[in-house]
Order: structure tokens, then sequence, then C-alpha cells
């Protein structure tokens, strides 16, 4: 697995809370992209992303915490239905994983219980997210980029 330190500025997140199984997230997805679009919130340095906020290995899957979200600029005003979230600015760990969106649970499994544990870092208690380089419908399934991140202390 291939593994990067990065050093990451805060990011402000317009976000939709999903609760149940994280591979069901889409759901919110669909939900945030009404919203955000409407909102007109997809500027060019729009970004989505997943924020994962439980552990799967010891919370029940019908009651994990997820946000479908939007990276927008400070001016943007958050339409109703969304929340307001920032995402801390500091050190991440980062992976890049190309293929389909079903792959993720394996990666995520990888990545939080292989590396971390031998990589000598610790995890920072905030949210862990992917973001999405690209969209379905954009590219081929086996061509979707997704950078999956654990904040570290």
């Amino acid at each position: 697995m291939d593994v990067k330190i990065k050093e990451l500025k805060e990011m402000r997140v317009a976000a939709l809370r999903h609760v149940g199984p994280y591979n069901r997230i889409s759901e919110a997805f669909a939900r945030l992209g009404t919203i955000a679009g409407a909102a007109q919130l997809f500027g060019p340095e729009a970004a989505m992303l997943a924020l994962y906020h439980d552990d799967p290995e010891t919370t029940p899957a019908s009651e994990l915490r997820s946000d479908a979200a939007v990276v927008i600029s400070a001016q943007a005003k958050v339409p109703e239905g969304l929340s307001e979230q920032r995402l801390p600015g500091g050190r991440y760990a980062c992976t890049t994983h190309v293929g389909p969106y079903e792959q993720l649970g394996d990666v995520w499994g990888r990545f939080m219980g292989q590396w971390l544990p031998a990589s000598g870092e610790r995890m920072q208690n905030s949210a862990s997210f992917e973001i999405y380089r690209n969209m379905p419908g954009e590219v081929p399934k086996e061509q979707l980029i997704t950078e999956l991140y654990i904040p570290l202390a």
C-alpha cells in the first residue's frame, strides 16, 4: 500500500448526515447533489467527500455515522438541509484507490488495520474521509480515483 503523509489546510464543507451502513452513503450523496446543485455549490474548487465518524469494527452498522459533503468557500452560504462542518488542518495519511467504490471497504481495512498499526503513527480523534477525484458517469468504474485520509496525531 502506497501511503503518503500530507499536510492539509482546514476545509469547510456543507454536509448531509447518513446513519447506517457506510456502503449505503450513496443515498445521502443523491440528496446532497440535489440540494448543493440547486444552491450552486459546485464551483471549480468544489470537491466531493465522504466523512466517516465511527469505527465499523466496534459500532453496529445501523448506528454508523457518516456525511456526504462538498467543500465550499468561506463565503458560500450553507443551504437549508445541509450542515456546516470544518475538517481540521494538519497531518493526514493518504492512500489512493483506483477502481470501483465497492472495493473501498477492503482498502480501508488494509489502511486502518495493517498500515496504521505498522506505521508507528497514531490516529487523531477526528473524522477519516474520502475525496472523490472523478465521478461515476465521467469515467468507467475501473478508473474512479478515490483518496482516503486518516487524521494523524
